[in-house]
């Protein structure tokens, strides 16, 4: 099976799957994901959540955060770690949003990677989920389960496998099953044990679902 119809079927699957699939940073305004995503490294988006409650109660609008003092957010974000240069970012990239941006978030990618703090994968996130349009985040999950997968072999660095995915992901595919990826690698393709490719939806055309099955019948 080649790549692009691997993909397609493991598209179809996981849609099937994971239909509802979708960004677990809770927000309702595009700054308020860019802070979230900032804080999100290294730290569940769960935690996230439950901070950045606090946050927004003190520094209700980009305004306010943007003029907060550096020490005061790294207050609040302490508990999701990093505290000092996760605060320093979201400090300097809501400023940047304040003084060139009228307090909104760009909807060029371009754009979105010159703001503090901010990666591919963030930027990724925000044209995907914010913009609608054609997104490919390469988080752990992602990364992990593509390349079990076989849609991508031995790649690790994020805007390589990125590059990769868009050979074969239909752009306006790639945002959704990102998210189904996250959802799927927390419930089956997991990293801190083995996967659970016996209740896998992919577990007859994943390399690595194909190769522990070969195995099991080997010890029959």
């Amino acid at each position: 099976m080649r790549k692009k119809e691997l993909a397609k079927e493991v598209i179809e699957r996981l849609k099937k799957k994971y239909p509802d699939a979708g960004c677990s940073l809770e927000y309702d305004q595009a700054w308020k994901l860019l802070v979230s995503v900032r804080l999100a490294a290294q730290c569940t988006d769960a935690r996230v959540n439950i901070v950045v409650e606090k946050l927004y109660e003190k520094f209700p609008d980009v305004k306010a955060l943007a003029e907060a003092p550096v020490e005061e957010i790294e207050e609040i974000v302490r508990p999701c770690g990093l505290g000092k240069s996760k605060a320093k970012d979201i400090s300097a990239c809501m400023k940047v949003l304040k003084e060139q941006y009228g307090g909104k978030v760009p909807d060029n990618f371009d754009a979105l990677l010159k703001l503090p703090g901010v990666g591919r994968k963030s930027a990724n996130l925000i044209m995907g989920d914010v913009f609608g349009k054609p997104a490919i985040v390469t988080d752990t999950h992602c990364i992990r389960l593509v390349n079990r997968m076989g849609l991508v072999k031995d790649i690790k660095e994020p805007k390589k496998v990125e590059m990769e995915l868009w050979k074969i992901i239909p752009p306006e595919e790639g945002n959704d099953f990102c998210h189904r990826l996250v959802e799927h690698g927390r419930d089956v393709c997991t990293a801190r044990t083995t996967p659970h490719c016996d209740r896998c939806v992919l577990n007859d055309i994943c390399a690595t679902g194909k190769k522990l099955m070969k195995a099991e019948q080997k010890t029959k």
